[in-house]
């Protein structure tokens, strides 16, 4: 326990139980609004406000978050010692203003519409802590980008690593490397505003026709569609890359310094056309920049790591930050970079920055001693599975050698959210009048299976949620990998998205190198790896001669539904001793099937959150052509269910073209 931590909790006269020091971390008032709450080192909730608040994306102060947390904990307000914060107003504020004038007369109209929330949030910080949770202890500040690197290397499973962070921008700072050991963290080297590998990606995003801060994926999915045509233009007018992964915006093309779009007329002219509206159709010309933005990313990427393990010499590297939710990319740096293993946080965009920010004030901030070899990973939670919490001589499973390290982490599989027990379900679910089966827990993993091998898509909904924007087994959506339906299916009838958009395949630990080209741990679908040659199958002459979109429907390996067009996948590796449940459910399919991969995606639709509550998990379920809904030890069936009284018009604001 830390001192100040522990004086403070004594002065209050707090009862031995509770003798702890609590910090809790706070990200706000960009995008992505979370909080997190550490008890002596140890991560025991963390949530995005937008899972409670359903509104996607929520920057608001993280209210139903921060509740969450104190109540997964059993505590007040009260009972915290530290708030930390992800970020430095006072520094982003001034980066925000000298950006104004460094551009004025131009900006006017930007510099308007900003200043407000500027005034109102950024230079109020402290104050509107203590306002909103009645709070009167102490409040620390880490800068952004040291919040993402805490949030990278504290919870891994290395005693020391390089650490490279890539976003948008946080103070100044746009992507760091640095270095840590034990409980310390050192910011070595930072490549500042406007030069930004996130802005840039951000940039093409909107260009394309899609939306800023979460588009991303669907540009980094659409890639494969295309060639990389634009690959040099990007790279010889838009950037000045040096062999260090530094690099320069020209920033004549890009218009987020003083206007409300990201690229301006000249980038129109240097792509041939202006911006694609949304929800237009999609021509290979997009499929192409897409392409060529993924490849320069890459690149970037892989330098950026190379020149980390230059100057750090260290074996090992941590990930975080948005750009570190580029699979693709990540997968690369796995493949061809200088390191042996990486770890990469699973919320690694602004929600993982309130993690960071606790981990920071406890090791960094109150100088706590880290220990990494005592780590032992347990279930999610005692009622997922029906399986034991591993035996403290059992061993952790190889490595494989190189690759990325998943099961000794202190992050818990990111089973970090709120669980309901059976009693909360089964009252929810009579309040709806929902009919359903209730099943011994042991024996939900054969009846999901027997489900998934009948072609059934399933709601999964079990234990603890997930912290970070991956559905993990937790709050997913499930079906059968193998089924050449299933991708469509899911896209147009269950997810109502775009078509072209792949999903990501559980599969058994043991078996992930039997399918895909990959034989290490990725339990935060955060790699792609080719699927297995073996596996693969061989297209037609004519098939051969197809272009962009029109390669959708060809089935692609043994399992269509998580092979993407070029053969890759983003895999999620499922380890019993993280989520037993889900392990056990896949390991019953695999029995029936022979087939040990399923399909995984987030419970959730279009334009949602994902899924928090039971009822959330509901709703989505009625809205859908889901077929069931596996909750706690309850199993529903769609044909079975009373009409659904909710207004349907919600739907046609996710109709696609």
């Amino acid at each position: 326990m830390g001192k100040k931590g522990a004086k403070g909790l004594q002065a209050r006269g707090l009862p031995e139980a509770v003798l702890s020091s609590y910090i809790l971390g706070i990200s706000a008032f960009y995008h992505d609004s979370a909080a997190c709450l550490v008890r002596d080192g140890e991560i025991i909730a963390a949530a995005q406000e937008e899972r409670f608040t359903r509104k996607k994306h929520d920057a608001d102060f993280p209210h139903k978050a921060i509740g969450y947390c104190l109540k997964e904990a059993g505590i007040g307000i009260d009972n915290v010692d530290i708030i930390a914060f992800y970020d430095k107003p006072f520094i982003k504020l001034e980066r925000i203003l000298e950006t104004y004038l460094s551009v004025a007369p131009r900006g006017w109209l930007s510099f308007l519409t900003a200043m407000p929330g500027l005034l109102k949030q950024k230079m109020w910080v402290p104050q509107i802590i203590q306002k909103e949770l009645g709070y009167s202890g102490e409040i620390i500040f880490c800068e952004h980008h040291e919040a993402h690197a805490a949030s990278a290397f504290y919870p891994s499973p290395f005693e020391e690593a390089a650490i490279l962070t890539m976003d948008g921008v946080g103070e100044w700072a746009t992507s760091s490397i640095g270095i840590g050991r034990g409980k310390d963290i050192e910011l070595l080297y930072e490549q500042r505003f406007p030069h930004s590998l996130g802005l840039l990606y951000s940039a093409i995003t909107y260009y394309l026709g899609f939306k800023v801060n979460s588009g991303e994926y669907k540009v980094m999915g659409l890639a494969p569609y295309g060639e990389p045509a634009y690959k040099d233009l990007i790279l010889n007018e838009l950037i000045d890359l040096k062999e260090d992964g530094s690099f320069r915006l020209n920033m004549k093309y890009f218009g987020f310094l003083d206007t409300l779009r990201m690229t301006n007329r000249n980038f129109d002219r240097l792509f041939g056309a202006p911006a694609r509206k949304p929800e237009t159709r999609l021509a290979q010309r997009e499929m192409d920049i897409a392409r060529s933005l993924q490849e320069a990313t890459e690149e970037i990427m892989l330098r950026m790591a190379r020149h980390a393990h230059k100057i750090t010499g260290m074996k090992n590297l941590c990930l975080a930050g948005g750009v570190a939710l580029n699979c693709v990319g990540n997968g690369r740096i796995l493949r061809e970079g200088p390191f042996e293993n990486i770890w990469i946080q699973p919320a690694a965009g602004d929600a993982g920055g309130a993690l960071g920010a606790a981990l920071f004030g406890w090791y960094k901030y109150l100088g706590n001693d880290r220990m990494v070899s005592s780590v032992t990973p347990t279930p999610t939670h005692p009622r997922q599975g029906g399986g034991e919490e591993r035996k403290e001589e059992e061993s952790l499973p190889s490595l494989g050698g190189r690759g990325l390290r998943g099961g000794g982490d202190f992050m818990k599989g990111s089973y970090l959210g709120p669980s309901f027990t059976d009693d909360e379900i089964e009252e929810f679910l009579k309040s709806k009048n929902a009919p359903f089966k209730k099943v011994s827990i042991s024996n939900i993993p054969k009846e999901t299976a027997r489900l998934l091998s009948d072609g059934k898509v399933i709601g999964w909904f079990q234990g603890r949620m997930e912290f970070g924007p991956r559905s993990l087994g937790a709050r997913s959506i499930i079906g059968d990998a193998r089924n050449r339906e299933m991708q469509s299916t899911m896209n147009l009838k269950i997810k109502f998205r775009e078509s072209f958009r792949p999903f990501a395949p559980s599969v058994l630990r043991e078996d992930v190198n039997e399918w895909f080209e990959m034989d290490c741990d990725s339990p935060y679908m955060l790699l792609v790896a080719p699927t297995r040659g073996s596996k693969r199958i061989p297209l037609t002459e004519e098939q051969e001669g197809l272009f962009g979109i029109e390669k959708l429907n060809i089935p692609k390996s043994e399992i269509p539904a998580v092979t993407h067009v070029d053969y890759s996948a983003r895999i999620q590796t499922v380890h019993r001793y993280t989520n037993p449940l889900y392990y056990d459910t896949i390991t019953e399919f695999k029995k029936l099937t022979g087939c040990p991969v399923i399909v995984n995606t987030s419970f959730n639709v279009r334009g949602e959150p994902i899924v928090c509550t039971p009822d959330d998990a509901y709703r989505c379920f009625m809205r859908t052509n889901m077929d069931n809904l596996v909750i706690g030890s309850f199993i529903l069936d769609k044909k079975d269910q009373p009409e659904f009284k909710e207004d349907m018009d919600w739907q046609k604001e996710f109709e696609l073209d």
